[in-house]
């Protein structure tokens, strides 16, 4: 370190007077009381910037509190996306409903061929099966278009 002291005896930026300077015992006390109260300061200051191990914990929380931000708003994402998923699976299931009903109409007025006609009587003998089939094949459909957009390929 250098040594920033003028020819009048001052450090630069020091709001001490001269050495020497005093008028008496008094103002000497006060200049030695001034300088001790700045060395004080002085002190503490470079405590602070000597402890790496205070402003490494000070750091570390400040990236632990950012973490956590990022966290919530992750999760609130997440759950947004989940709840745009979940809104498009049930559209989608009432429209696999519908089509299941007209072509329940549908199979009813025409007799399917051959192989086809075992599937269409169990269908007919269970709709809720073809219903649950429908509106999942319609979910995997909706949530494949959701992730599709979602990586930009849309």
């Amino acid at each position: 370190m250098t040594d920033a002291t003028g020819r009048d005896g001052t450090r630069s930026g020091s709001t001490v007077q001269p050495v020497g300077g005093a008028k008496g015992p008094d103002e000497l006390r006060q200049q030695i009381e001034r300088t001790r109260g700045e060395l004080g300061d002085t002190v503490e200051e470079l405590a602070g910037r000597a402890d790496v191990k205070g402003r490494a914990k000070a750091r570390a929380a400040d990236l632990k509190d950012k973490a956590g931000a990022m966290t919530v708003q992750l999760r609130s994402s997440a759950a947004h996306a989940g709840q745009t998923a979940q809104d498009r699976a049930g559209r989608a299931g009432h429209a696999a409903r519908h089509k299941a009903g007209r072509a329940t109409d549908g199979a009813e007025r025409h007799t399917p061929p051959g192989r086809a006609r075992g599937a269409v009587r169990a269908g007919l003998g269970h709709p809720r099966a073809v219903l649950v089939a429908g509106a999942t094949a319609g979910a995997v459909v909706a949530a494949g278009l959701v992730l599709r957009r979602q990586h930009g390929h849309c």
